[in-house]
C-alpha cells in the first residue's frame, strides 16, 4: 500500500483526516515533523508528502525542498493564489511527489491532489 506523509507547520491532523476521507482507505497516512517526513520520502518509506503553512512553500516544503530537490516539490497555493485544478493535476501527472499549500486552502487542494494521485497510480 502506498504511503502519504503529512508534514508542514499547520493543521497536520486535519489534513491527515482529509486525506483519509478522500482516499477511502487507498493509502496509509502518517503525520510527522518536517525533517522526519522529508527523510521518509528520501528513504522511500513514504511515497507522497503533503504539508501546509502560512505561505504554502516555506514551512510547508522547506525540508522537502532541501532533501528532495525542486524537481519533485510543488507549491500548489500561496496567500491569495491557488493553482488551477488542471495545473495541480498536471503536477501530479508530471511526477511531483511533495505538495505544499496554505492551510486556508486545504479543503480545495487536498481532494484534487488525492484524486489525481489515485488516478496516476490506477487505484
Amino acid at each position: 500500500m502506498k504511503k502519504i506523509v503529512i508534514g508542514g507547520q499547520m493543521d497536520k491532523q486535519e489534513i491527515k483526516d482529509m486525506v483519509e476521507k478522500c482516499a477511502g482507505g487507498k493509502f496509509e497516512v502518517f503525520v510527522k515533523n518536517d525533517l522526519d517526513a522529508a527523510m521518509a520520502m528520501k528513504s522511500g518509506a513514504a511515497d507522497y508528502y503533503l504539508g501546509a503553512c502560512n505561505t504554502g512553500g516555506g514551512g510547508a516544503l522547506a525540508m522537502s525542498l532541501a532533501l528532495l530537490g525542486t524537481g519533485v516539490c510543488e507549491t500548489v497555493s500561496m496567500p491569495g493564489k491557488i493553482m488551477d485544478e488542471v495545473d495541480i493535476r498536471k503536477s501530479v501527472q508530471s511526477g511531483k511527489k511533495a505538495f505544499g499549500f496554505t492551510a486556508q486552502h486545504k479543503e480545495k487542494v487536498v481532494p484534487i491532489i488525492i484524486d489525481e494521485i489515485s488516478k496516476v497510480l490506477g487505484i
